[in-house]
């Protein structure tokens, strides 16, 4: 059963002045269920320009797409077959942190970077309301699953595109990154973190890792939107082997509507 649920995307367009290159038009969220503050850096990537946003999400204004990372619908559930009892509402903030998204940013496609569910059988745990906003935003968009590995055998689509993986404008979309990947790459899996400290107390945000090189395409790693969702350091073995090889690797996100960046490996001279 599906709850009737309507999502609204008719908002005001203003200019928030990107990078001459590219005319990028965001929306201001008027019609948000609370208050929302808008927080956005432009991103210079493999020749395109992207914007990163709070609440993890990157918007490419040339594709009007939204990119999003490890969703992990319905991991509460999955816990609760366990025994470890969780809010079961996981899913819904994070369709809303979707929804918002699109708001703002006035998107016309969603892809996903798999890890959509937690497991594959997460689809038919989805409750009728969340499964209601999910096909009002798949009915809305022009939407795209790309499955990772805790949903490969994902049967159910919700009126979106089930895929590998996608190449888009030479930049290669999938789950996990892929090393030794001499293309232009965005992926999720890791939900890195930037772990710091700031007076006095120590902190760890959700941010996006990216390698770059003279010889080869820039490759991101993009945060985990899903509310549920836990994180591995940036700086983090793994992280960085799969980005290998690259001259050089960064932690981005924003603080304050500003990017961050933070050195996390350099190549020897």
């Amino acid at each position: 059963m599906t709850a009737d649920v309507s999502i609204r995307f008719d908002t005001d367009q203003v200019n928030l002045g990107l990078h001459k290159s590219t005319l990028a038009k965001l929306q201001w969220g008027r019609q948000l269920h609370w208050m929302v503050p808008v927080s956005f850096a432009p991103l210079d990537f493999a020749g395109e320009e992207l914007v990163m946003l709070r609440g993890n999400a990157l918007y490419w204004p040339r594709e009007q797409a939204l990119l999003v990372a490890d969703l992990h619908l319905e991991k509460g559930s999955w816990y609760a077959k366990t025994g470890q009892m969780l809010p079961p509402y996981d899913s819904r903030e994070t369709l809303e942190r979707i929804a918002d998204a699109v708001k703002i940013t006035g998107a016309r496609r969603v892809i996903t970077l798999g890890d959509n569910f937690h497991d594959s059988d997460g689809t038919s745990r989805l409750d009728p309301y969340a499964c209601g906003m999910l096909e009002s935003l798949t009915r809305a968009l022009d939407w795209v699953w790309i499955t990772g590995n805790h949903d490969e055998a994902m049967h159910r689509s919700f009126g979106g595109t089930l895929v590998n993986e996608l190449e888009l404008n030479g930049i290669v979309l999938r789950h996990e990154a892929k090393r030794g990947e001499v293309r232009a790459e965005l992926s999720g899996h890791y939900h890195p973190k930037m772990r710091l400290k700031v007076r006095n107390r120590h902190i760890a945000r959700p941010c996006g890792v990216i390698g770059r090189s003279l010889e080869n395409g820039d490759r991101m790693i993009v945060p985990a939107l899903g509310a549920y969702t836990g994180g591995m350091d940036a700086g983090s073995p793994e992280i960085l082997r799969a980005l290998s090889p690259a001259m050089q690797i960064d932690a981005v996100l924003l603080a304050k509507g500003k990017l961050v960046t933070f050195p996390l490996y350099r190549a020897a001279a």
